[in-house]
């Protein structure tokens, strides 16, 4: 028997477009005592959850992107969160992180177009804080929170004030990087996917900050791998950035620092194109958020030929912007080449370096 602090209820419906029928909370098995009040169901849309990231305002909140997380704060010993898979193509679910206040977080896979998550807390306490999180991207499809049951949501502490986007491609996504339940090679694409443990979150969480993943696997700037059809100036403004689909709101998410991590799979470029294209991509991006400081990164899987390159690319898109007026946007170059991963991408432990890395960049540039 796995010793995790989660209990996965399957509830399984004959089509995923079946209207669910919530099966009664195992309540007991989550260690009420007897006699206990019988829990309350809170629909998604309460005003003590909280989600962050690119989220579709819905009954049933549906997100795509990596690193979209949730965070609620229950009284008792656990609660139990309803959530729905897309199953894009019939197969291919989802991966989660589970954080239930400074207890170890845990990686589980979706098994069903509905499941009903279990959720104990095992550090003493009357009231517990639970943060679910999206490892895998939109590629795989979106999860949906359908509901949340326990004895009582309560207020959440105050959000950090600080907020930072992180725009990329499949390093930013958390792609190739936890081998830890199945190798490189092994199983489907999405299986060694961990958005919570990339180096976005581990920056943000490290400066007390909160934390926005924009990123697709295989996006460029100007040329995207794969046969794609799509780049990021393109999806930038979109809910479902693989699918190119619902509109952004970004009066939802002003971030206070945005760094840009683009160039891996446009490889060596026309310079002029690829510059030109970025100071473009910089504009649109000063025109959503006029405060922001931007910080335009080189690749950290970017082998020795592509490194020096995007390094070139980069000083000179700093000077034009500077000569332009904008003396918010930075550089910073990574300082190893970082690619033990599945598909030459960075490992858990490089991500952890490559977090290291930016954020004492950030702590410099913004005075944390």
């Amino acid at each position: 028997m796995l010793s995790l602090p989660i209990v996965l209820l399957l509830h399984f419906f004959a089509s995923v477009g079946a209207a669910p029928v919530w099966a009664a909370p195992v309540w007991a098995a989550a260690g009420a005592p007897a006699g206990a009040a019988a829990p309350t169901f809170y629909a998604a849309t309460d005003p003590h959850i909280r989600y962050v990231g690119r989220i579709e305002a819905a009954a049933e909140p549906r997100f795509w992107n990596s690193g979209v997380y949730v965070q609620l704060k229950f009284e008792g010993p656990s609660c139990q969160l309803y959530l729905k898979d897309q199953v894009l193509y019939g197969k291919s679910h989802n991966y989660i992180e589970i954080a239930v206040d400074d207890e170890t977080p845990y990686r589980l896979q979706m098994r069903g177009a509905s499941d009903t998550l279990t959720i104990e807390a095992h550090i003493k306490g009357s009231t517990h804080i639970l943060t679910l999180c999206k490892n895998t991207e939109s590629g795989i499809g979106y999860l949906a929170l359908a509901g949340v049951r326990c004895k009582k949501l309560l207020d959440l502490p105050a959000a950090p004030t600080r907020k930072i986007e992180y725009i990329g491609n499949s390093i930013t996504c958390g792609s190739g990087m936890d081998m830890s339940v199945k190798g490189c090679g092994q199983g489907e694409w999405y299986d060694q996917h961990n958005a919570y443990m990339s180096y976005g979150p581990l920056t943000a969480r490290a400066l007390d900050a909160q934390w926005l993943l924009s990123s697709v696997s295989g996006i460029g700037l100007i040329h995207s791998c794969c046969k794609m059809d799509i780049t990021m100036p393109r999806v930038f403004d979109k809910v479902d950035m693989r699918d190119d689909s619902l509109a952004w709101d970004f009066g939802r998410y002003q971030p206070d620092v945005v760094t840009v991590c683009l160039g891996q799979n446009d490889g060596i470029q026309d310079s002029a194109a690829f510059c030109g294209a970025y100071v473009q991509f910089l504009h649109d991006l000063r025109k959503h958020y006029p405060q922001a400081t931007l910080i335009c990164l080189t690749s950290p899987m970017a082998d020795e030929k592509l490194t020096p390159v995007l390094q070139k690319y980069l000083m000179f898109i700093y000077s034009e912007m500077r000569r332009q007026g904008d003396t918010k946007v930075y550089t910073y170059f990574f300082k190893h080449w970082y690619h033990h991963g599945c598909g030459g991408h960075p490992d858990m432990q490089e991500h952890k370096a490559i977090a290291g890395e930016l954020t004492a960049c950030i702590k410099d540039i913004m005075k944390w």
